[in-house]
């Protein structure tokens, strides 16, 4: 059966409603389907297209970890701020001058909430706006100390109203030396606005150090829900932390028993840096998702003691004194991370740290030369960025890296054809500067500098998730397949591609505070990774369209996609040289009209889509959609 005579009636439904006429008559019907051919010539292949290409970029940025990756649901649970500031999420109960701040001896960080009970009436603390779902268990505990006459301690999560809306855990007697309390809690409705209460009644002094609430289901820390959507993201690499953060990043702060390391401003963004997620965090969470990790050193603020100390922290056997360290907290083995960058945008005046490129060449090559002493068996990844920074780099620091960054974020534009191009225009830019390099410099000479793609994606919509949290449509994931294609073209130059920032922050997943959801770019970065081969071969179509096609690593494969940028359907004829379809074959499409989109908690409107393939001679493409291809050969 020929497969357009019973799918094109379907696809041109979606045709009409992504903007055509909502009527049409047959001849209308007929002008909505176009036809352009699609060359691919499987005698011509490319360099092997690199894994790495499929990366990402996770920050310490507005809820990228925290309230995306991590589980903790209560904010400022370390108390940075002081109870009673306008920004602090706690709030007293009861008389707000009873409660201060302690910085005599606080138990993390600079100070401790105390609250002095008059006997008169119960007073504590409180934060709400917490998200529950009716059923889930709540796990947590919270740090108390204080004198025995406060009497007993009542820690509620309550989401409703009267006995029946609420939880409490009751804390029989405080001493003066700090006890961790255990908590758990069922919730009895689904809500986005619980709250937690710590509460006293009687006479005394009350300290709280700190607390934690997680829902039950969590990883490690983690949450399942955005953990269950990076998995099938399934992305061979992380980097990590920064980004801008990592400028003003101490490392060490991130490490050891949690609950004891110091709560920070942010060093390079809005919020606070609860430093409950560092080095061993992150190779935890590399380890679930089963992926390698990429971490950046400070080379802004920070010295080469620190990243030494650092590497050797993650890499060190246990006899080193930071293996030894690593050791004591927890992880005996080193970690073996292959990946190291040198800073992050050290050319960018925003920077922390930034420095004329005279100043940073000499900079970057005392890290690398001693970095390299440490464990010569690491990759060096150097600040990149196409230009004068570039050439000075690549003209002085040639010795002294394996990879050079680059990043690029686009913003919009009306048109959907010129908006899906922003991207593709942006990797042939940086491909360009780069070929050029290679044949100006003779620095480069028997040298193979590869471009690690650190940062790439659209900026641009509202902030609906957080600091910088953009929401993503079916015309960006367009866009995005585009810009792999691109990438493929020039397998020869690409080695690691990392869009930023995967959850949340202008990223790939979107989390709510109780649910989590797969955008529209992070599924063409699913299923490229998942379907799209390894051997890239020469392909040919007509603009606007946009294709790339691959063998799979046995070469049984024949793999075709097809970015099709505009609201009519595409009828595709193909045409293969050196290689022969069997017949037949799978397809997966993303399609949509250009604004559509998804949300968290809600049905999803952009899918991925499968179906089977039963004429190859002429393939079927919907508007605005993203599809692939998957063709056995003979």
């Amino acid at each position: 059966m020929d497969l357009s005579n019973r799918f094109f009636p379907a696809i041109l439904s979606l045709a009409l409603g992504g903007g055509l006429a909502a009527t049409a008559s047959a001849g209308e019907a007929d002008a909505a389907v176009k036809t352009a051919s699609v060359a691919v010539d499987a005698a011509q292949v490319g360099q092997p297209i690199s894994k790495y290409v499929y990366g990402q970029f996770i920050e310490h940025l507005g809820r990228c970890i925290y309230g995306g990756i991590w589980a903790e649901m209560l904010q400022d649970r370390k108390f940075f701020l002081p109870i009673g500031d306008k920004e602090s999420p706690w709030k007293a109960v009861g008389d707000a001058a009873a409660v201060t701040m302690d910085g005599d001896r606080p138990f993390v960080g600079r100070h401790t909430p105390k609250v002095t009970l008059s006997g008169k009436a119960p007073g504590g603390l409180f934060q709400e706006g917490l998200g529950l779902r009716k059923g889930m268990n709540y796990t947590g505990y919270v740090w108390l100390a204080g004198d025995p006459e406060v009497g007993p301690v009542s820690v509620r999560l309550i989401w409703g109203d009267g006995p029946e809306g609420r939880a409490t855990v009751t804390v029989e007697k405080v001493t003066s030396k700090y006890t961790r309390v255990p908590l758990n809690f069922i919730a009895g409705a689904d809500t986005d606005q619980a709250r937690l209460e710590i509460v006293a009644p009687g006479k005394g002094v009350l300290k709280i150090g700190t607390l934690s609430l997680m829902p039950s289901d969590n990883v490690q820390g983690m949450r399942a829900d955005t953990l269950e959507r990076l998995k099938k993201l399934d992305a061979p690499v992380y980097r990590w932390p920064g980004g801008n953060f990592v400028s003003g990043y101490n490392w060490r702060d991130g490490v050891g028993p949690r609950d004891r390391r110091p709560p920070r401003k942010n060093p390079a963004w809005p919020g606070l840096e609860h430093n409950d997620f560092g080095l061993d965090e992150f190779m935890t969470f590399c380890r679930y998702l089963k992926t390698e990790p990429y971490i950046a050193v400070n080379s802004g603020l920070g010295e080469v003691e620190s990243a030494l100390a650092e590497l050797q922290y993650a890499n060190g056997g246990p006899g080193t004194p930071e293996g030894k360290h690593r050791a004591e907290n927890g992880h005996p083995e080193p970690y073996g991370v292959k990946f190291w960058g040198i800073g992050n945008e050290m050319y960018g005046d925003w920077q922390l740290g930034h420095m004329p490129l005279e100043k940073y060449v000499e900079k970057h090559n005392r890290f690398a030369k001693a970095l390299k002493t440490e464990d010569p068996s690491i990759m060096l990844v150097a600040v990149g960025a196409v230009g004068p920074w570039d050439e000075g780099m690549m003209r002085r620091c040639a010795d002294r890296m394996d990879l050079i960054s680059e990043h690029f974020y686009c913003n919009d534009k009306p048109d959907l054809i010129e908006h899906v191009n922003l991207i593709p225009q942006q990797v042939r830019r940086i491909t360009e500067a780069h070929r050029g390099y290679r044949s100006n410099f003779p620095e480069l000479k028997g040298k193979d500098i590869r471009i690690a793609l650190d940062e790439w994606n659209y900026w641009y919509s509202e902030y609906l998730y957080g600091d910088l949290g953009s929401r993503y449509f079916q015309k960006d994931a367009l866009g995005i397949a585009a810009g792999l294609h691109e990438i493929f073209r020039n397998s020869d130059l690409y080695f690691m591609a990392n869009y930023a920032q995967t959850v949340n922050v202008i990223g790939a997943i979107k989390t709510n505070k109780t649910a989590a959801v797969t955008e529209t770019t992070g599924l063409v970065l699913q299923l490229y990774r998942r379907h799209f081969g390894t051997l890239p071969l020469k392909t040919a179509v007509a603009p606007p369209y946009n294709a790339a096609a691959a063998l799979s690593a046995d070469k049984i494969t024949l793999t075709l996609a097809v970015v099709n940028p505009t609201l009519d359907a595409l009828r595709l004829p193909l045409k293969v040289t050196g290689a022969t379809p069997a017949g037949g074959g799978s397809r997966w499409q993303i399609a949509g009209r250009p604004m559509d989109y998804n949300e968290p908690g809600k049905p999803s409107r952009v899918k991925i889509e499968e179906s089977k393939v039963d004429d190859t001679n002429t393939l079927c493409v919907a508007p605005c959609s993203v599809t692939l291809f998957s063709l056995p050969l003979r």
